[in-house]
């Protein structure tokens, strides 16, 4: 099982809190952040409150998340989903639109990966998928070492339009502690 408390210099990743539904939904209404991810815009406290009711009742030994907290407050969040007894995974992760080019999304992810990798010695594959037009995550991806695998072509859904995904992955065998130490 991973550590519900991950330290960093600049944040910590944590559970999510009951307490954390005003930050959330002040993040999550912005239209910018809610531009390439598959949930509800107009983005409502009732969507925040059934978020963080969601995140309560994941099973952290197959879908660990996090809030990323910094100075105090959740300013975004992490996940990473475990398939096929533990051999594969996914990571997917959102920051708040104060915290876009700082590095904490490719942070956060490092220290994640890096805790699956060893928490799970079966572990061989991490994964992640990125709204082909969102080149700010894409570059998170291959920052982190990632490979581009691949092109889903009107592959999901969003606010009544199909949108192409890219696909990355990393190999345990391919991960780098820090991953390549580039931002």
């Amino acid at each position: 099982m991973l550590p519900e408390i991950i330290e960093a210099e600049r944040f910590r990743l944590r559970p999510y809190q009951p307490g954390d539904v005003d930050v959330v939904f002040d993040y999550a209404r912005d239209e910018a952040w809610l531009r390439y991810l598959p949930i509800p815009s107009p983005y409502t406290r009732a969507d925040a409150e059934s978020f963080l009711a969601a995140q309560a009742a994941l099973d952290r030994q197959l879908n660990p998340s996090w809030a990323i907290e910094v100075e105090g407050a959740a300013a975004g969040g992490i996940n990473i989903r475990f398939f096929a007894d533990h051999r594969v995974s996914e990571l997917g992760y959102a920051v708040s639109r104060a915290l876009w080019g700082r590095g904490f999304a490719t942070e956060a992810a490092r220290l994640v990966i890096a805790a699956a990798f060893d928490g799970y010695p079966q572990l061989n594959r991490v994964r992640a998928t990125a709204d082909a037009r969102n080149a700010a995550s894409i570059r998170v991806l291959e920052k982190l070492g990632m490979t581009r695998e691949g092109l889903l072509r009107e592959d999901r859904l969003l606010r009544d339009e199909l949108t192409d995904h890219v696909v990355y992955g990393v190999l345990r065998r391919e991960w780098r502690w820090p991953a390549l130490g580039r931002r």
